[in-house]
């Protein structure tokens, strides 16, 4: 998946999150694709990496929001915490030896992410970002 101006928020530093998790989105699937046998430890190791994203990521946005006042924090934060639910039990299955079903249901969760949670529900906080001149 490559990086477009659909996935831009204008926000420096959630862009450079953003894009590394396309980046990671990336490297699963080329982990999982051309007939490759699965390595496991690479995939643990994405997984990994796709939890410290949710926990630095959503403290970042979070964090904007409470500086701000947006007043969809709520809603978006429960987005995240369902996410971030995921993300563990994804994790978990993998851990319990479940690699191939764990990664095709990641990928799946994070194309759908990347394409209804960043291009639409971030999408959503901009205009309020930028009346309050952080855009």
């Amino acid at each position: 998946m490559p990086w477009t101006k659909e996935l831009e928020t204008g926000i420096p530093q959630i862009d450079e999150q953003h894009k590394w998790l396309v980046d990671l989105t990336n490297k699963l699937y080329d982990s999982t694709s051309n007939d490759r046998q699965i390595n496991s430890a690479e995939i643990g190791n994405i997984l990994e990496q796709l939890v410290d994203y949710t926990i630095n990521h959503f403290i970042a946005e979070e964090t904007l929001f409470a500086n701000l006042g947006y007043p969809e924090t709520t809603s978006h934060v429960k987005q995240h915490n369902m996410f971030t639910h995921k993300v563990y039990s994804l994790l978990e299955r993998h851990e319990s030896g479940d690699d191939s079903v764990a990664s095709i249901e990641t990928l799946e969760l994070l194309k759908n992410w990347l394409t209804n949670h960043i291009m639409k529900t971030d999408k959503d906080y901009i205009e309020f970002f930028r009346d309050k001149k952080v855009v």
